[in-house]
């Protein structure tokens, strides 16, 4: 009995000991299987299906090939999130590199009138030395400046093609950022006008390479205006634009639809640029326009924010006032009203114009008419000169008493505005400047009444009728360099480059001579022209080369802004090395302040040199003569 109370418990401990193992076992493999299912549900979710996972107890083993280190962390990062990092065990392979990828070749080209800076990453087969000799020679020879690296792998297959082709448009474009890449090209560039990015887009694409893939960004930045202007006549056959500026296509639709409204017959464009006195600018113009389409005939003139609408001579007074005070309350802000009603002509009085000036197709002016005094006379007549050559004017005038105190101002204008065209005339009398003739520039038009806006001031009438025509074709396509060169050496002999003293501006007097030099300039090409500046000794010859690169570079401007291709020409001072006379005198000492234009030999194609030398050896001048002078007196303490 004893026995049997003893074997019972016995075997009932037996038994539970036996099913907690049973379940204990079934609980471990449930988590284990749970594990594997959560672990390999995350590495597929994240695309690594090359890992392999097996759980053991509470372990986690990850086996397989990863294709490089990044991705093994990855593997393990992931599961990390899901159990414990320290039940983790690290089982994985990396897949062995192949070799080093080689690198990104690349390079950024930027060119301005300070030279070329280059950088970037080239191969080693393409020659660094040899692509720094070429940049070198670019029109110009513009100074390098060099950051590029090598690397000693295979070019990359378009490479060459690429930067064969940067470099040709590098030397088209003298405001540019170059990319480069294998088998592409980048170009980011400014021209200086529309007319220009026309010309350099489609030579450009002219240049393009069937394996280069090239973008192409130039942009053409929008003039600035000074004064803002737009001048609108209305007659009775309709109306006209003598000058026309707005600040946006925006503003410009509005102002052609409202000269639309106000009969407008001639050309139905307004130039777009920067300088505009008022957002309100389209706005002004349109009640303006509205005004004079009223009043029947007259003009209305903006010059930025001064409003001057002058009437057609017999308005009914009436009539005249209440448009006036309607437009003086419709006008926007910053804009200021003036308004002309011209008193009638009495009967029988002397009309003839008071003063004249008549430009010559040949380049020869005549003066007549009514000055104040001898001083106004000699004043009139050095002024002339000075814009047209001293043999060009004819002085015919008689000094009359009490004319207007402005009359000077109104002389000297119309004599500016006579400069602009290629002939016709212009007339002064106390209440009109009136300007007739012909000129070769489409905006003349637009740019004398931008001038006579700002130098006649508020209130003032004047009256414009140009003409346009196309410059005559030369009969040969280019002038010969060697000829060119010696037709500009004739320029300055009979009219010379000067500035303002002691100081690198081109002085006003100069405009003349610069007109004519650009003028001849477009019939010679790109020919490689270098502008050369000269000094007497006096001064510190640091200051005196300083100051003949300064005005070098000046006269390069001048031509540039006269839209002449100058990518060709450099602008280079000699200071005081090259005298061509005695700076022991005044006369020798104003010799030697000088501009000169020589021809850069040695980027002369030879075929062209030897062309030219027969047909410029009479014309050449002497080396000895005077090719240019600035005009600053020799007591400047810098002697220039």
């Amino acid at each position: 009995m004893r026995l049997s109370s003893l074997l019972f418990p016995t075997l009932t401990f037996a038994a539970a000991a036996g099913l907690s193992l049973v379940v204990a076992g079934f609980a471990a493999t449930a988590l284990e299987d749970n594990t594997e299912i959560v672990v390999r549900r995350t590495l597929d979710n994240a695309g690594l299906t090359w890992a392999e996972v097996t759980a053991d107890g509470l372990r986690v083993e990850l086996s397989g090939e990863a294709p490089d280190e990044a991705t093994r962390f990855n593997a393990i990062s992931r599961i990390g999130a899901v159990v414990d990092a320290a039940r983790i065990i690290d089982n994985m392979q990396v897949t062995p590199p192949e070799g080093i990828a080689p690198p990104r070749f690349s390079t950024e080209i930027l060119r301005n009138d300070a030279g070329i800076s280059i950088i970037g990453l080239i191969p080693t087969a393409s020659d660094h030395a040899a692509l720094l000799r070429k940049l070198g020679r670019i029109k110009g020879n513009p100074p390098v400046t060099d950051f590029l690296e090598t690397a000693d792998y295979p070019m990359p297959k378009g490479w060459a093609d690429a930067m064969s082709f940067a470099l040709k448009a590098l030397a088209l474009l003298p405001r540019t950022k170059i990319s480069v890449e294998a088998g592409a090209v980048s170009i980011t560039a400014i021209a200086d006008s529309p007319e220009a990015k026309q010309e350099l887009e489609t030579e450009l694409n002219r240049m393009l390479l069937p394996t280069v893939h090239v973008t192409l960004d130039i942009a053409a930045p929008r003039p600035v205006i000074s004064p803002f202007t737009l001048r609108y006549v209305l007659e009775a056959e309709g109306g006209r634009f003598d000058a026309c500026s707005a600040e946006s296509e925006a503003s410009r639709s509005r102002i052609l639809k409202a000269a639309e409204a106000a009969k407008l017959t001639g050309d139905r464009d307004c130039t777009i640029g920067l300088g505009v006195p008022s957002a309100n600018w389209s706005r002004a113009v349109e009640v303006g326009l509205a005004a004079l389409t009223e009043l029947g005939q007259g003009s209305i003139t903006y010059s930025n924010g001064d409003v001057t609408l002058v009437a057609e001579q017999g308005t009914a007074p009436v009539l005249f006032e209440r448009v006036v005070g309607e437009l003086e309350n419709a006008l926007p802000q910053v804009f200021v009203l003036h308004a002309v009603l011209p008193e009638p002509e009495e009967k029988g009085a002397d009309t003839t114009p008071e003063f004249s000036a008549t430009l010559s197709p040949e380049g020869q002016v005549q003066l007549r008419g009514r000055l104040s005094d001898d001083a106004q006379r000699h004043m009139v007549d050095s002024y002339a000169k000075a814009r047209f050559g001293s043999d060009a004017v004819y002085l015919a005038t008689r000094n009359v008493p009490d004319l207007p105190g402005v009359w000077p101002i109104r002389v000297l204008a119309a004599l500016d505005a006579l400069a602009q065209l290629e002939r016709g005339a212009a007339t002064v009398t106390p209440d009109l400047v009136s300007v007739r003739g012909m000129s070769h520039d489409e905006h003349a038009s637009a740019e004398i009444a931008r001038m006579l806006s700002d130098k006649l001031g508020e209130a003032e009438d004047y009256d414009l009728d140009i003409t346009y025509e196309k410059p005559p074709e030369p009969q040969d396509r280019l002038m010969a360099p060697k000829l060119c060169e010696a037709e500009l050496a004739a320029i300055q002999r009979a009219e010379k480059i000067a500035f303002e003293p002691g100081s690198a501006t081109v002085a006003a007097d100069s405009a003349r001579v610069i007109d004519k030099i650009a003028k001849l300039l477009q019939q010679c090409g790109e020919i490689p022209l270098e502008i050369q500046g000269h000094t007497d000794s006096q001064g510190r010859e640091e200051m005196n080369q300083n100051l003949s690169q300064a005005r070098a570079q000046s006269v390069l401007n001048a031509l540039r802004a006269r839209r002449i291709l100058t990518g060709s020409f450099v602008a280079k001072g000699y200071g005081e090395d090259n005298p061509i006379a005695s700076n022991d005198t005044e006369e020798g000492r104003e010799a030697n302040r000088r501009i000169e234009f020589r021809l850069i030999e040695s980027d002369l194609p030879q075929a062209t040199t030897d062309d030219a030398e027969d047909t410029a050896a009479e014309q050449q001048p002497p080396q000895d003569d005077v090719a240019s002078d600035d005009n600053v007196p020799a007591e400047e303490t810098d002697g220039q």
